[in-house]
This record gives C-alpha cells, structure tokens and sequence, in this order.
C-alpha cells in the first residue's frame, strides 16, 4: 500500500490521533505556563531565588523523558495522567528562565515612572512589567511548545494519546506492509502540529506585541 493510499484509508484515525496530541500538548502548555510565570514573578527580584528556579526546572531535562514517564507509572498509572505531568515538567525550563530574563529586562526608569503616578506593586507588574516582558515569554512558550510535541510522541510507550501511537506501532511491526507509512504519517503529523502551533504563536504576538517592542 503507497503511503497516500494509507493517508485515505486512515485519515479519520490519524486525525482523531491528531486532534489528542494537540490537546494533550495544549492543556500541558497551559499549566506549563501558569506555573512557570508564576515561578518567574516569585523568584525575579532575587539573584538567588531566580538561579534556584531556574536549576530546579532544569533538573527534570536533565532526565531522559522516556525515564521520567517509567518514573511516573508507577504512581499514577498508564495513559493521559503521566503524560500530563511529564510534559508540564519539561515545559517549565523555557517559560520559567525566559519570564525571570523579561522581568529583570524591564527599564527600571518605567517602573520608577509607574510608582512616581502612585501605582502599587501588584499593578506596576500587572500593568508595566508583565506587559513589557511578553515577547520573551511568548519566545519561552514557543521553545516549550516545540519540545513537547516530540516528548508527547514518546509518552506513547507508557499508552499516552497522540501520533505517537502511530509512530510506536510502526515501530513494533517492521515487517508489516504498513510500518513505514505509520511510522511517516506520525512524524509528519507531529511536524505539522508544531508548524500550526508555532504560527498560531507568530499571529499571537503581532496582536499581542505593539510593534515598537517587537524583537
């Protein structure tokens, strides 16, 4: 069977296949997000609180994946919940670091500038620092949102959703008629996922990102 005869027969599947890895990458995104910004406004404003967050994000890439999801089967069993927590773990590096960099970036002139108008310090970061520190935010976002698509192939060996079933089962049959065209219409897919992320990041920040902050 040629590889567009096999796209024909399992569009429906590959797509439904599809559809789950986005979400699983999305939703990992989100709480990678939340709490690595977060960890970034906590930390920011101390040398030593902002180099003790950023390592101990760094400490979970220091791990295989693949041994990080064997980690947490165990615990919480097979399927979405370790993939879950494996790929909010690995998307915290980028968005912590790149917050905690933004932050630090901000002219302290403006910050002096929002406190002389009688702005208080949550507003000042609400309203001047968070806004001024998004385009590397954004960039720590999009770096996080690469590496998970690929993580979230792997997560398959433990039953996670996505491609990467698609990619496993080719793999464990290479002398099946159909191994190639799994194994290729999973990568190809994940490449996909992460092209339509990445651009739906680039239209994010040009409405996000007045132009004269743009990098």
């Amino acid at each position: 069977m040629s590889f567009w005869e096999y796209l024909g027969n399992r569009h429906q599947q590959l797509l439904t296949d599809a559809y789950q890895h986005a979400g699983v990458v999305f939703l990992c995104m989100v709480a990678a997000t939340s709490a690595g910004v977060l960890i970034g406004v906590i930390t920011y404003r101390g040398e030593r609180a902002g180099t003790l967050a950023t390592t101990a994000a760094s400490t979970v890439l220091a791990v295989p994946s693949l041994a990080v999801i064997g980690l947490l089967v165990p615990v919480v069993g097979l399927g979405v919940p370790p993939t879950v927590i494996a790929l909010t773990l690995f998307g915290l590096l980028p968005v912590v670091r790149n917050t905690i960099t933004g932050l630090r970036g901000v002219d302290p002139s403006l910050v002096d500038a929002a406190k002389g108008i009688g702005m208080s310090r949550p507003m000042r970061l609400v309203r001047v620092e968070l806004p001024l520190a998004w385009p590397p935010i954004l960039t720590g976002i999009r770096v996080s949102t690469r590496m998970l698509m690929g993580i979230a192939a792997i997560a398959a060996y433990a039953s996670g959703p996505g491609l990467g079933k698609v990619i496993f089962r080719g793999l464990a049959s290479p002398g099946s008629g159909n191994a190639l065209n799994e194994v290729l219409a999973g990568t190809l897919g994940i490449i996909l996922l992460a092209l339509l992320f990445d651009t739906a990041y680039i239209l994010i920040g040009r409405l996000t990102i007045p132009r004269g902050i743009r990098g």
